[in-house]
């Protein structure tokens, strides 16, 4: 049985994974979408009650029904570098692709469908609420008015963006900012605003979830940071990240919310207060982990490896079940 990796040419959290399930012996196809019809070919069939699928990949011919586990970690547009390339040509590329991959009975990390849905800002901070994490208050508006009386009841902001990093080529990543004191909002009416209460935090977390197991690491904040300093990605770095444990609290809301998510890896983003708090910030379902892996020791590619090579814990029953909730 094979392991199928679905990501771009150039992704080197995906290498330190093919080269554990390397070592361990399992069978793996690495190929990036955006090659169909150009290094990358697919065929299926149904008939007589039957149906049979096949990839072609650098010359090699892979069963899908073959298929063990498919990881969907950065895939490019389907067909992108194609001869002749066209939406038509990706949304017929896609169609063909997916349907296959998803007729089959291989378990995914993590399915299309719960990975659209699981980048949604506004349903990861409802989900979250529901999970029993603690949420630091938000609001995502075009009203002015509707920001300004935020900004009344919680005077110490930051903003951030809704879906994420701007979509230029390569694409550059929004710092999450904190907001002026005399900000006035009136530009809030041009496009979704995220705005959110500033934790005062002494760390940061990583919180990495494959299947049923939990890898946290910390970085402490350092004492004289200046407070304007929110996103981590950019402050200054005073400390690697350290291996931490993980509250008993924080693990079951993280477990409910996997669950929800119906997600078999998720990259949680928390921010720890003075009293020890856990504040959600976010969930990235197909989020960086070498950072991680390189300062903290911890074995977070080889738990991906083996989970693919099927090897997982209980806790993976959110990703195998059933797709009918998935929106």
């Amino acid at each position: 049985m094979t392991v199928l990796i679905l990501t771009s040419q150039e992704d080197v959290t995906a290498d330190m994974v093919v080269l554990r399930l390397r070592e361990a012996g399992v069978p793996v196809v690495r190929l990036d979408p955006a090659d169909l019809t150009n290094g990358v070919a697919l065929s299926g069939e149904y008939i007589q009650g039957t149906s049979r699928g096949h990839l072609s990949v650098g010359g090699r011919l892979v069963s899908v029904n073959g298929v063990r586990s498919v990881w969907v970690r950065r895939p490019g547009a389907p067909a992108a570098r194609a001869a002749q390339p066209s939406a038509w040509l990706t949304e017929e590329s896609s169609q063909a692709l997916y349907g296959l991959l998803r007729s089959t009975a291989a378990r995914w990390m993590n399915h299309p469908d719960a990975a659209r849905r699981a980048r949604h800002k506004p349903w990861q901070l409802h989900l979250a609420q529901g999970s029993g994490l603690a949420v630091p208050a938000t609001l995502i508006t075009t009203f002015p008015q509707a920001a300004r009386e935020f900004a009344e009841r919680f005077p110490d902001l930051v903003v951030k963006p809704v879906s994420g990093a701007h979509p230029q080529e390569p694409p550059r990543a929004v710092p999450t900012s904190r907001v002026a004191p005399d900000a006035d909002f009136a530009a809030v009416a041009y496009g979704p605003t995220l705005l959110q209460r500033r934790v005062a935090k002494r760390a940061d977390i990583r919180l990495t979830v494959v299947g049923g197991t939990l890898l946290a690491a910390r970085k402490p904040v350092a004492p004289d940071g200046h407070p304007d300093d929110v996103d981590v990605r950019f402050a200054p770095s005073v400390s690697p990240w350290l291996p931490a444990e993980v509250p008993p609290r924080v693990a079951e809301g993280v477990l409910r919310y996997m669950a929800g998510a119906e997600l078999a890896y998720g990259a949680f983003d928390f921010a720890e207060d003075a009293d020890g708090i856990w504040w959600f910030l976010e969930c990235n379902q197909s989020g960086q982990f070498g950072f991680v892996e390189m300062d903290t020791g911890q074995p977070i590619a080889a738990t991906i490896a083996d989970w693919l090579a099927g090897h997982g814990s209980s806790g993976d029953r959110c990703a195998e079940g059933d797709r009918s909730a998935a929106s």
